[in-house]
């Protein structure tokens, strides 16, 4: 599976964790891990969120090698 998010990396960066995540987004912690562990991908809307929680760009949650090696 293509690792597509880079979430896991910036919650490590800002010395924060899924349950800091969890709670700030009001999501389940399972969900939160399976974002941070790539097992499943947040919709647009959460993303954004993600984004806006950690005080990121999307763009810097997002794994641009990846899309550009499918084409």
């Amino acid at each position: 599976m293509a690792k597509l998010n880079r979430i896991r990396v910036v919650i490590a960066e800002r010395d924060l964790n899924n349950k800091w995540l969890s709670d700030k987004l009001g999501k389940d912690p399972a969900t939160v891990s399976k974002w941070v562990t790539n097992t499943t991908q947040p919709s647009l809307e959460a993303l954004i969120a993600i984004a806006n929680a950690l005080e990121v760009p999307v763009q810097e949650l997002v794994r641009q090698e990846e899309f550009n090696q499918e084409k």
